[in-house]
């Protein structure tokens, strides 16, 4: 799949808008920055549950593969 993304950068040769990477940038930005001040605040109750972890780890999970393939695809 990323050869077929880079392949298809590669062959339009002309600039490609970069507002995808950076949307997707600032949201994980500002996911972090939430995460963190929740996490200062209620450092010893967050997350609640194991499955509230897995599921914030996901999500940041999902954030970072959707800046690094909008930066692969906007080049």
């Amino acid at each position: 799949m990323l050869a077929t993304l880079l392949a298809t950068a590669a062959e339009h040769g002309e600039e490609t808008s970069k507002t995808l990477f950076y949307v997707s940038g600032t949201l994980l930005a500002a996911f972090a920055v939430i995460i963190s001040a929740i996490g200062i605040r209620a450092h010893d109750r967050f997350p609640a549950t194991k499955a509230a972890a897995g599921a914030v780890m996901g999500l940041c999970a999902v954030l970072v593969a959707l800046v690094m393939a909008s930066a692969i695809i906007t080049g």
